[in-house]
């Protein structure tokens, strides 16, 4: 008899067949076993019940709604928010109307009806009341039409209403249809309203913003002219150059677009701004740029370091003998760039630079800082205020971190 002889996969040893048979029998009755675990797992977890498959299809029709209603209410909003609201309430048709009761926005058959839904908007705007108008009192001469019952319920947003949303139904509007409407209404409301939040949000920025300007005016522009004007006479050409840089400064300060910036333009504007102090302070102050590569095209709020750098400058050195030194330094920490601002100039008290924060907007002390520090809170979250270390002749040193990517944010 011939003998087959198997080389095993490592150690070069013979196997006999006769062991292997065996062997290779289990591991196939394992496989086996395995597959029909799986088999049944699979089918079991792909048995989805009626109920799961409807909250599913609601849940996706609603977050397709939701990015255009936090636009807020308009023309536009309503147009592209109402054909999922149609969807979702199973509708003839849907409207929806804006404070006044105008009609804004409608999706579906049935636009005859327009009249008797402004008529209902009226009611609602004034009372704040959901409105029915019952397949009785609907009066239409349109061949065909299966509107039998519009509800007519208030979109409201902190306590005041601000539209109203329509739902003309093939039934009789009963109390499952008033439920589902209100529901949605509500849902609407919520969004309705956070693009409100979202809108005073960025007011709030672009005040903060037109507030660090007014503080830029008296506190650099004077010194920089005067300064510019000291060089007309003695040395004509510095001069034009430090104006050019007042210009491009000023340019960058007071431009209109975005509340967001680039790392890399605000350090090229804070280069300008160091080129007309230096110009005025001359070899007492200096400044050094340590920048990682990584973090260069990082976002962060318009106008965030040029305030912290300017404090340096005139709380720090300004006050020293012999000047010092403004360090800038940007390093990539994961997912986060950290942003360090700081200075060897004389400090100050913690205890003094907290009360002088608290009153900065009476004062007039540190407003920069405070004013920095609400943006970045506002656009990042509570946890990427500014870390302020000093102390008495210890100099300051202001730590910002800014994360790499959030939603929404950008220059």
């Amino acid at each position: 008899m011939q003998v087959v002889q198997v080389l095993a996969a490592e150690g070069g040893a013979l196997v006999d067949p006769v062991l292997v048979l065996p062997i290779v029998g289990v591991v196939l009755v394992l496989l086996g076993v395995a597959f029909g675990f799986w088999w049944h797992r699979n089918r079991r977890d792909n048995m989805v019940t009626p109920l799961a498959k409807a909250t599913f299809s609601a849940l996706h029709t609603v977050a397709l709604a939701a990015p255009v209603l936090r636009e807020g209410l308009s023309e536009r909003s309503a147009s592209q928010a109402l054909p999922y609201l149609r969807q979702l309430l199973e509708t003839t048709a849907m409207a929806m109307t804006d404070g006044r009761g105008t009609v804004i926005g409608w999706d579906g058959s049935a636009d005859q009806h327009q009249q008797d839904v402004q008529t209902l908007a009226d009611t609602v705007v004034r009372t704040g009341r959901m409105e029915i108008m019952s397949h009785t009192s609907i009066k239409c001469n349109q061949p065909g039409c299966e509107v039998r019952g519009i509800v007519v319920v208030p979109l409201e947003s902190d306590g005041n209403i601000i539209g109203t949303l329509g739902a003309l139904t093939p039934t009789t509007a009963g109390p499952p249809v008033l439920r589902a409407t209100g529901e949605v209404a509500r849902y609407v409301s919520s969004q309705l309203e956070l693009a409100e939040l979202d809108d005073s949000r960025a007011r709030l920025n672009r005040a903060e913003v037109r507030a660090l300007r007014a503080q830029i005016s008296p506190h650099f522009v004077y010194n920089a002219l005067t300064t510019i004007a000291s060089f007309i006479r003695t040395d004509p050409g510095r001069a034009r150059e430090l104006l050019i840089d007042f210009a491009d400064f000023t340019r960058y300060s007071f431009r209109s677009a975005g509340e967001y910036t680039t790392l890399t333009d605000e350090l090229d504007n804070i280069k300008r701004y160091v080129v007309l102090e230096k110009a005025r302070f001359g070899n007492r102050l200096n400044i050094q740029l340590q920048i990682d590569p990584e973090v260069q095209n990082v976002v962060l709020p318009f106008l965030a370091l040029q305030p912290l750098v300017e404090n340096a400058v005139r709380h720090g050195l300004s006050g020293k003998p012999n000047g010092g030194t403004v360090t800038i330094r940007a390093e990539n920490a994961g997912s986060e760039c950290v942003i360090v601002v700081e200075d060897d100039g004389v400090g100050m008290d913690p205890a003094r630079l907290n009360e002088d924060l608290d009153d900065a907007h009476l004062s007039g002390a540190h407003v920069g800082l405070g004013n920095v520090d609400d943006r970045m809170r506002s656009a990042f979250g509570d946890n990427f205020g500014l870390v302020v270390d000093t102390n008495i002749g210890a100099g300051m040193k202001i730590t910002l971190r800014v994360p790499k990517f959030r939603a929404g944010i950008r220059a």
